[in-house]
C-alpha cells in the first residue's frame, strides 16, 4: 500500500534524527515524507535538511504556525501545512511527531491491518517512555485509543471525518468521528513505539486548561467531563488536573467556543462514552 508521512517539527534537534532513521528503515518505505519545520530556533531544520538531501522521498517545508506550544492548534496547523503539499495518490496518511523511535517493521504491519479488513480506517501502537533505564508503557487513555503522536489514516476514512482539527482533542474527536462513519480504529499492542520525550513535558497552563474546553467543543457535557476529569486525576495523583478540566469546561461554556461537532455527532459520541463506562462498571 502507497502511504504518505506528514511530520510536524519544532525545536525537535535532540530527537527527529532519531525519528527520520527509523522512518528510512523501515521494511516497507514510505512513497513520501514531508518534514514541516515550524519555527524552530535550534538545528531542527539543518537536521532536516540534511536527511531531505540523502532520501529523495523526504521533503522539507518551513512554516510558522506559532510560537507557543500548545498541543492541538500548533501541532495541526504545521500538519495541514504538509498536507497541502501532498498529492492525494495514497492509500493511507500518517501523522507522526518528530520525537519517535519506530519498530523497523512498524508499516509493514500497520498495511497488514488495513488489508485485512477494509472496515479498519485507522490503525496504531503503544507508547512507551524511559524510566528507570527501562521502557514501559504509557497509554493514559483506553486500550482502543490511538496516541496522537503515531496515527495512521486509510485515505477514505480520513476523508470523510473531513480531516483533523486544529484544537485540542483533536486524536480523540478522529476516533469518534470514524466510529460515526462506522470506521473500525484497531490498536496493536504487538508495535512498541518508543517515545523519547515524556508526555506533556513542554505543556503549560494554558494548555491544561484546554483539556477542559476540548471536553466541552465535541459536546462531552459537563457530567462526562466531570467523571473524565476525575479519572485523569486518579490517574496522575493530581487533584489540579481535574480542577483544570473543570476550568477549562466553565471558561469554554462561559465563551461559547465553537463546537468543533455537529449535534448529531456529538450525541453519538456522548452515547459511546456512556456506553464504554457502562462496560467497565459492569465487567
Amino acid at each position: 500500500m502507497r502511504y504518505y508521512i506528514v511530520i510536524p517539527a519544532h525545536n525537535e534537534e535532540q530527537f527527529i534524527a532519531k525519528t527520520l532513521d527509523s522512518v528510512t528503515n523501515q521494511t516497507t518505505l514510505p512513497a513520501k515524507v514531508v518534514v514541516v519545520n515550524d519555527h524552530s530556533t535550534d538545528k531542527t531544520e539543518s537536521i532536516i535538511g540534511r536527511y531531505a538531501s540523502n532520501f529523495s522521498f523526504i521533503t522539507k517545508i518551513n512554516t510558522k504556525a506559532g510560537t507557543e506550544h500548545l498541543p492541538g492548534s500548533k501541532v495541526i496547523n504545521a500538519f495541514n501545512k504538509g498536507l497541502e503539499t501532498l498529492d492525494d495518490d495514497y492509500e493511507f496518511l500518517v501523522k507522526l511527531d518528530a520525537d519517535l523511535i519506530l519498530p523497523d517493521d512498524y508499516f509493514e504491519c500497520i498495511i497488514q491491518h488495513f488489508k485485512e479488513n477494509e472496515d479498519v480506517g485507522m490503525v496504531g501502537g503503544f507508547a512507551y517512555e524511559l524510566e528507570e533505564n527501562e521502557w514501559k508503557l504509557n497509554h493514559p487513555m483506553n486500550n482502543d485509543h490511538i496516541r496522537g503522536a503515531f496515527k495512521a489514516y486509510r485515505k477514505k476514512c480520513f476523508e470523510q471525518i473531513d480531516g483533523l482539527r486544529s484544537a485540542m482533542g483533536w486524536d480523540t474527536v478522529d476516533e469518534h468521528l470514524a466510529r460515526f462513519y462506522q470506521w473500525k480504529v484497531v490498536t496493536d499492542p504487538t508495535l512498541k513505539v518508543k517515545h523519547l520525550r515524556p508526555t506533556g513535558h513542554s505543556y503549560n497552563k494554558k494548555a491544561k486548561l484546554l483539556q477542559g474546553q476540548a471536553m466541552y467543543t465535541m459536546r462531552l457535557g459537563f457530567f462526562l467531563t466531570l467523571l473524565t476529569g476525575l479519572k485523569f486525576a486518579f490517574k496522575n495523583r493530581n487533584l489540579r488536573l481535574f480542577l483544570d478540566y473543570i476550568k477549562g469546561y466553565y471558561i469554554a461554556s462561559q465563551n461559547k467556543v465553537p463546537f468543533i461537532v455537529t449535534k448529531v455527532q456529538g450525541r453519538f459520541i456522548r452515547n459511546y462514552r456512556y456506553k464504554m463506562l457502562l462496560s467497565k462498571i459492569a465487567g
